[in-house]
């Protein structure tokens, strides 16, 4: 059970969430920032709000600043973003060619975590929408040009990996890679390719690596500093 609770000092709610078999009360941050207090349910909301209370430096201390997504936010390779006001009372999404356009209740704070939650969503399925029409043919460019064969051509958001295959020779690529400069989405692409010949990491698989790209090292020390979160 999850509940949002608003916490003096904190700007954004923190999560409570009451669990079987939890014996104290645990504080948490999430990789998006959120705070979450799991307590077990014989502790009354109040005794939960001071407990967080009573952890505010502790919380300032490890929680990241919220990554807010603005209005002329870039999306991928063709989008911009667009955040307007509407007197309805919950938000929509409409996806264009080149925009991406979010209307968010007068009501809601833009920076809350209620609309960027909103925002963050229509911004994933702007990436997965250019992924799916632009990456499947960048894939198959680079593997008919370097004669290497692979099977199906997957598209999905990965929270980890930028891309994989298995041993079928199928590749999945992560919608996000929309993102980043094509030289590092061909270098992910020549990664998996060279998967569907080597299964491993072995001398072997970095070889072809650096055969099919090779700047192959330097690709790959810049993909490192790339993050899968939605850039500002």
């Amino acid at each position: 059970m999850l509940k949002q609770l608003q916490i003096d000092g904190l700007e954004q709610p923190i999560v409570l969430a009451r669990r079987k078999g939890t014996r104290s009360i645990k504080l948490s941050i999430k990789s998006d920032g959120t705070v979450r207090l799991t307590v077990p349910y014989g502790v009354p909301e109040f005794a939960a709000k001071k407990f967080a209370q009573s952890k505010l430096d502790w919380i300032a201390e490890h929680q990241k600043p919220q990554n807010i997504i603005k209005e002329g936010t870039r999306i991928g390779k063709a989008h911009h973003l667009y955040i307007t006001r509407t007197s309805a009372g919950r938000s929509s999404t409409k996806i264009t060619m080149t925009d991406t356009v979010v209307h968010i209740p007068e009501s809601w704070d833009i920076t809350s975590a209620k609309a960027q939650e909103v925002i963050k969503k229509a911004c994933e399925k702007t990436l997965a929408q250019e992924a799916a029409s632009l990456l499947p043919q960048r894939l198959d460019q680079l593997a008919k040009f370097k004669k290497i064969a692979h099977g199906t051509t997957n598209i999905k958001k990965m929270k980890s990996r930028w891309g994989m295959c298995d041993r079928q020779g199928n590749i999945t690529l992560n919608s996000h890679l929309m993102q980043l400069d094509w030289i590092l989405i061909d270098y992910v692409i020549y990664h998996e390719l060279a998967h569907t010949i080597h299964h491993h990491h072995q001398a072997s698989f970095w070889e072809l690596v650096s055969q099919l790209d090779p700047q192959f090292k330097e690709h790959r020390r810049e993909l490192k500093t790339k993050s899968m979160i939605i850039s500002t």
